[in-house]
């Protein structure tokens, strides 16, 4: 640990900067040139690369090598889930929270604040600070193109994302995938007062198909959830289309593949019965990960946090972050915990406390030591 004190006002004043610029997802252009104003006056090389090309969005990553950009890439993302134009901060009791009419952007304006203030911290208190990697992306709470596309030097090993809701001392170290599946169904239109025996009915089909189907948990590893249906042209007409929407979630990618073809055999028995056919497409979202405790980043992390004087909560979790797509370019990576509270809500806050604590736990695994 140094012996420099970090200053709450600063730490926070940054948060409040952040979170007061209006970033949606694929609008992520003002928080952009904020943090490369930010690393810039500190005499670092923030530059953007080209994401948003396959994003659509006005901004692409942010991305800046400290020295040669080192074995270690620490991420954040820029983007929120829904708008925080007009947030108004209340500061009260040791928490920082909106004043109940917006969203705070706890999630992920913090994980920046704590990776921004850990930087200016060493520079300007002279500590050395080890080659790294810093980068903030844009989509995380959409598409995750941001991380999907970003391009790191081959010497990064390890990845250390600020973006968890868990309590500082956390950890994401393992995660589900998830998978986004689209049963387009078509029956056959007719009247359904002059010639109801013509036609064959895609809900018909489709709500046949879906009874037979578990949701929910169906077992440990493996989660199903149907979100929406659509179908049907107007209530005089047997229904010709029917579209339903959801998600597999498991541990485990022959799990989900094997969940689809439950899916199909399903659907193959109602459309042998009743007639019509269907199309069902999926595309991964992203992939599971599992971060072993032997990983030099788990140690790593593990290191961190005993040095902050924090007791090591390694999890796995059902929801997925920038954390996957780093796994899956085979850099191990985990997820901090930094206390997000109630996010996406117009309740959410955070404790000043867990700011300060991420940003100690950053510094930990900047300083070259």
């Amino acid at each position: 640990m140094c012996d420099n004190e970090f200053s709450t006002e600063r730490l926070t004043k940054i948060f409040l900067d952040l979170a007061q610029i209006d970033g949606l997802c694929g609008q992520e252009k003002l928080v952009a040139d904020y943090i490369t104003r930010f690393l810039k006056r500190l005499d670092l090389s923030p530059y953007e690369d080209n994401v948003k090309q396959y994003s659509g969005g006005n901004s692409g990553n942010v991305v800046c090598l400290i020295g040669t950009g080192g074995d270690r890439v620490f991420l954040s993302h820029m983007d929120t889930a829904r708008s925080t134009r007009n947030m108004k901060p209340v500061i009260q009791n040791g928490t920082i929270r909106s004043d109940g009419t917006t969203v705070l952007g706890v999630d992920n304006r913090a994980g920046i604040a704590a990776l921004l203030y850990a930087v200016e911290f060493l520079i300007e208190n002279k500590i050395p600070l080890r080659d790294c990697t810093l980068a903030f992306t844009v989509c995380e709470e959409t598409s995750m193109d941001g991380a999907r596309y970003l391009s790191l030097n081959n010497g990064v090993k390890m990845g250390f994302v600020f973006d968890s809701a868990f309590e500082p001392g956390h950890f994401i170290h393992g995660t589900c995938g998830a998978v986004s599946f689209t049963i387009s169904v078509h029956g056959r239109a007719s009247h359904s007062g002059l010639d109801p025996e013509k036609g064959i009915s895609a809900i018909q089909i489709s709500t046949a198909a879906l009874s037979r189907l578990p949701v929910g948990k169906i077992n440990d590893s493996t989660i199903i959830n149907i979100g929406t249906i659509h179908g049907g042209s107007a209530i005089n007409v047997v229904p010709e289309k029917t579209k339903i929407r959801g998600e597999i979630r498991s541990m485990d990618v022959n799990s989900i593949e094997k969940t689809i073809d439950m899916i199909r055999n399903e659907f193959n028995k109602i459309i042998e019965a009743k007639g019509g056919s269907y199309d069902l497409e999926y595309t991964w979202d992203f992939k599971p990960y599992y971060v072993e405790k032997d990983k030099a980043t788990y140690c790593e992390a593990l290191r961190a946090l005993e040095r902050v004087k924090l007791q090591a909560h390694p999890v796995i979790a059902w929801s997925g972050s920038d954390a996957n797509y780093l796994n899956e370019k085979n850099i191990p990576t985990v997820n901090f915990g930094i206390g997000a509270r109630n996010p996406h809500s117009n309740d959410e806050y955070i404790k000043i406390n867990d700011l300060k604590v991420s940003t100690a736990i950053a510094l930990q695994l900047m300083m070259d030591s």
